[in-house]
């Protein structure tokens, strides 16, 4: 259900039109009527037993209303209304789909779990540009200690010991959470439209990682691939026995010794120390040229 444009016109058996702004939405919601415990029951039931999507529809256009307050409490993330209510919507369909009418329980006290859940994802995607929310604990902390933090300003070692233990975390990662919030983003490179008295960005002074510099590492790769190159050619013009010395003196797992090498030739070690070292020198000499 898209808030583009987000006015509601219904009509008999549709879906809210979107059309207008926001602030037309949210007043044709409130004007839609609440419905009663047996309209409600009525519908999930023929929507459990026959597939109804009418019933499915009229389930979610008569609960909207209580979308629009819920995602109100998420204001203060800095999000748009209009993303958080859509994304509140999506959670309200889902509710609707599993909602049991034999659990005697009307629909929207089932629904706001789907609600907040379908929120709390998108606000953890886009509160900032780094991820600061994770794991289960950290989505907990998140979400609580925002909130306790509005009041408390910077936590001691008490009110963190004691918002670690209501909340079942460790007392580190408290104060880890706590950090993450208290940081904002910083764009990497300065806007075209900065004066000269902005702050440098980081851009500006921040060291380059030659390890994960896309232009160095396409030049090593690429002299990976011509040194390969070269040594390939360079061996294929040695002998075989000075290949296979080479391989079993330098390239074997296990290497071997002059001795073990010059039992398998037939000849004394300093022979073998001369072969290798001649075949070293023919190697150097390929790549020097």
């Amino acid at each position: 259900m898209t808030l583009n444009n987000p006015a509601l016109i219904t009509t008999s058996g549709q879906l809210p039109a979107p059309v207008g702004n926001l602030d037309s939405y949210i007043q044709a919601v409130s004007r839609l009527p609440v419905l009663s415990a047996e309209e409600e029951r009525s519908l999930a039931v023929r929507l459990r037993e026959f597939n109804d999507l009418d019933a499915a529809r009229t389930l979610v256009i008569h609960n909207l209303r209580f979308v629009v307050q819920v995602a109100r409490g998420y204001s203060g993330y800095g999000l748009p209304l209009g993303d958080l209510i859509q994304e509140g919507n999506i959670g309200l369909m889902k509710a609707v789909k599993r909602f049991d009418p034999d659990m005697k329980v009307r629909l929207v006290s089932f629904a706001v779990h789907w609600i907040r859940a379908e929120m709390h994802e998108f606000i953890l995607r886009n509160w900032r540009i780094v991820k600061v929310a994770t794991t289960k604990a950290q989505r907990k902390l998140f979400f609580n200690l925002r909130g306790a933090k509005k009041r408390l300003g910077w936590m001691n070692r008490a009110e963190v010991e004691t918002v670690a233990r209501d909340l079942g975390v460790k007392p580190e990662e408290v104060m880890e959470m706590e950090a993450r919030l208290s940081h904002h983003d910083t764009a990497f490179e300065a806007r075209a439209d900065e004066d000269d008295d902005a702050p440098m960005a980081p851009a500006s002074y921040l060291a380059a990682d030659e390890d994960t510099d896309p232009a160095r590492q396409v030049e090593r790769d690429d002299w990976d691939r011509h040194s390969r190159k070269r040594l390939t050619r360079a061996l294929g013009e040695l002998d075989e026995r000075s290949r296979d010395i080479l391989a079993s003196r330098w390239l074997a797992e296990e290497k071997a010794t002059l001795h073990e090498l010059a039992d398998r030739y037939s000849v004394s070690a300093e022979r073998i120390r001369q072969i290798e070292n001649n075949a070293i020198r023919k190697l150097r000499s390929a790549f020097a040229a």
